[in-house]
């Protein structure tokens, strides 16, 4: 196994976690020096917070387990590509590498929907794509029909 999908692997688990909350099974990790410094899952129904994503989670504990904001050393490894609100949040964090496993062809914003990285931003981090992207793709899949299934909505 390459080390890009070692580190989805554990990303997956993360978002695996993410069911027994209702929560969108998204799961992020940021690498640095081949060792994991922040894994987390999306938070937004527990937390109820918009910006509690996989990935800005992610960043957020990154940063305090380095003391600053600066993560120009990291690599971060999500199942799913990132939104816009995170892709901003990995430019502003200055991440080296970016590796998702689905796309999100809805609202994704490093090659799907837009790519933060086509703009004139100050960081453009290396991006690999569809790495894993069957078994995150078919994550995502079961949990929304599963939803629909039980008739559950979105409390609110």
């Amino acid at each position: 196994m390459d080390r890009n999908e070692e580190f989805m692997r554990v990303a997956l688990e993360k978002a695996r976690e993410c069911i027994e909350y209702d929560e969108v099974p998204v799961g992020a990790v940021i690498v640095k020096n081949g060792e994991i410094i922040a894994a987390c899952g999306n938070g937004r129904e527990t937390e109820n917070d918009a910006t509690a994503h996989a990935e800005t989670s992610a960043i957020r504990e990154a940063c305090k387990k380095l003391g600053g904001w600066h993560l120009k050393d990291c690599e971060l490894y999500v199942t799913l590509e990132p939104c816009l609100m995170c892709a901003g949040a990995i430019v502003n964090a200055r991440i080296a590498k970016v590796v998702f496993g689905a796309y999100d062809t809805k609202a994704g914003a490093m090659g799907s929907m837009t790519d933060i990285t086509q703009l004139p931003v100050n960081h453009k981090p290396e991006i690999i794509s569809g790495v894993l992207q069957e078994e995150c793709s078919a994550l995502l899949r079961d949990f929304f029909r599963a939803k629909r299934e039980r008739g559950a909505r979105w409390n609110k």
